[in-house]
């Protein structure tokens, strides 16, 4: 885990903290808890999927069954 990552993931808690904050100006502790850890891991997964690693990308390369049973 690099400086970059770490930045990049407090980013992403912080901007979903202020999102929940516009949102909902009286949100508690625990909300704007939840937000953070939403935006934290939420970054993670943002890049696992634009860089194509990670088995959000594998899971998307299997074909679709589209079949009505």
């Amino acid at each position: 885990m690099g400086i970059t990552n770490f930045i990049e993931e407090a980013a992403g808690a912080f901007a979903a903290d202020k999102a929940l904050e516009a949102v909902d100006p009286n949100a508690g502790m625990l909300a704007k808890a939840a937000a953070a850890v939403a935006g934290f891991e939420g970054v993670g997964k943002v890049k696992e999927m634009l860089s194509g690693d990670g088995e959000a990308a594998d899971a998307d390369a299997s074909p679709a069954d589209d079949s009505q049973g």
